[in-house]
């Protein structure tokens, strides 16, 4: 699980991360981190959508290239 002082210094950044569900890339969710509690994180998407999604997902620069999951 990615801490707290990670997930802010994402959300100050404004750097967009790519949240990898499972082995399809077509899965993930790319976008920038806006808010989290102790078990989610709130992702807004490009379309301006925001995602609530499990914080145990893999979270990961959109910038790198993408790794395979961890698991759950």
């Amino acid at each position: 699980m990615i801490s707290d002082e990670e997930l802010n210094h994402l959300r100050e950044s404004g750097e967009r991360i790519r949240v990898v569900r499972d082995d399809l890339e077509s899965n993930d969710v790319i976008g920038i981190i806006v808010a989290w509690s102790s078990d989610q994180i709130l992702v807004r998407r490009r379309n301006r959508r925001v995602v609530k999604l499990d914080r145990n997902y893999s979270i990961q620069l959109y910038s790198e290239p993408r790794q395979k999951p961890t698991e759950l």
